[in-house]
């Protein structure tokens, strides 16, 4: 029964993937916050920062504590900071409430990506790790898909779509208390610690600054293609905020999509081929949606960025582990690190939209970070024939 149990155990790590989704709902709120309280386009590209900053912030320190006190108990910790941030606007429901709701969130979620992704490593094997890393992304991304449609559902069933953040509160718990009745055997980490010092200098090593730097622009292409999505159908085709969520779901039903082929795929083709092939068909639907101007046409370009950045992150964060196994902990500090990108790149596309008086100011933006990824899927096949 004991070994039945073990076999099975991966099944609540994965299903704690749900709560990693949460940190997208920043996309769609981000255009019903900035309705509510009447914010600029620039004020308004600072929300998603209110979530991601804290993977800058926090991640290496998360890494070395998680050295210390394991990797179930960071996830744990990560489900008690999330639930308590998803109480606030239940409660008090103005600017200030929201934006400590999002921070923590983004603390919560900074932590569980530190330590959720290593954790899977605790009861999959090593061959089939790639794989199921997008497998995680798959139930992460069917979070994000579900998004929109609770938020409006909380708005025409419970009053307000600020009710989302107290069904989330619900989940996270769920969450909590699977994970706490399951057995996950403690990892072996070094006896000796390692020092903030020691675990930044793991940068100099050219493969994980590689790597590293794709995870941010990879999240920037993510968040931004996620917050822009509604942006351009109401500048574009004249939609309703409400309606507008439209984007965010197809954004989200084809990243789930995508993530879901790529979890068979990587399991059978090499991984970095699959990352340069879907890196240059996400380029092409960027192009399609610089010139697009229908409803279908947008929503088409949307969902295809969508399909094929959805094993973009699994598999630069797998090849980074993989390059350095014995500094795993480390390592995904420093990949998750990266996800500041979702902090960073929206302001950026704010700041120059208002320049350019549209969203193709955003589309530029994040067609640099798609440059990048090109770049990078390129670098890592040569060091890899090399």
């Amino acid at each position: 029964m004991k070994a039945l149990i073990r076999k099975y155990n991966f099944v609540p790590v994965l299903a704690t993937f749900f709560v990693m989704g949460f940190c997208d709902v920043v996309g769609i709120a981000t255009s019903y916050v900035k309705q509510d309280f009447g914010l600029s386009e620039t004020v308004a590209g600072f929300i998603p920062s209110m979530v991601f900053i804290w993977f800058l912030l926090l991640s290496v320190p998360s890494a070395l504590l998680m050295n210390r006190f394991g990797r179930k108990t960071m996830v744990q910790v990560s489900n008690v900071v999330t639930f308590i941030g998803m109480l606030i606007p239940f409660f008090v429901y103005n600017m200030p409430a929201v934006m400590c709701a999002f921070i923590l969130l983004g603390i919560g979620n900074t932590l569980l990506q530190v330590s959720l992704n290593p954790l899977l490593t605790n009861v999959v094997g090593g061959e089939r790790l790639s794989s199921c890393l997008t497998g995680g992304q798959v139930i992460k991304a069917l979070s994000s898909f579900c998004a929109p449609f609770i938020a409006l559902f909380a708005s025409s069933a419970l009053g307000g779509w600020k009710y989302i953040f107290t069904i989330y509160a619900a989940v996270t718990l769920l969450s909590f208390l699977l994970l706490e009745m399951t057995y996950v055997e403690r990892e072996k980490t070094e006896t000796r610690g390692t020092s903030v010092a020691e675990a930044f200098g793991l940068l100099k090593d050219k493969v994980i600054l590689l790597f590293f730097l794709g995870i941010f622009f990879v999240v920037g292409v993510d968040v931004g293609t996620n917050t822009v999505s509604a942006k351009l159908l109401i500048e574009r085709c004249g939609l309703a905020v409400e309606n507008a969520s439209l984007g965010a779901s197809v954004y989200f039903i084809s990243r789930t999509a995508g993530a879901f082929l790529g979890t068979f795929l990587l399991a059978r083709v090499n991984d970095i081929k699959y990352l340069k092939v879907n890196v240059i068909l996400a380029i092409a639907a960027m192009a399609v949606l610089f010139f697009a101007q229908s409803l279908t046409l947008i929503l088409f370009g949307i969902g295809a960025i969508g399909f094929f950045c959805s094993s973009v992150f699994s598999v630069l964060f797998s090849l980074a582990l993989k390059a350095r196994p014995q500094k795993s902990n480390e390592i995904s500090g420093f990949m998750i690190t990266g996800v500041c990108g979702g902090a960073v790149i929206p302001p950026l596309m704010g700041l120059a939209t208002e320049i350019t008086g549209s969203q193709i100011g955003s589309l530029a933006v994040i067609s640099v970070c798609l440059l990048y990824l090109l770049y990078c899927s390129f670098a890592a096949a040569k060091k890899a024939n090399g």
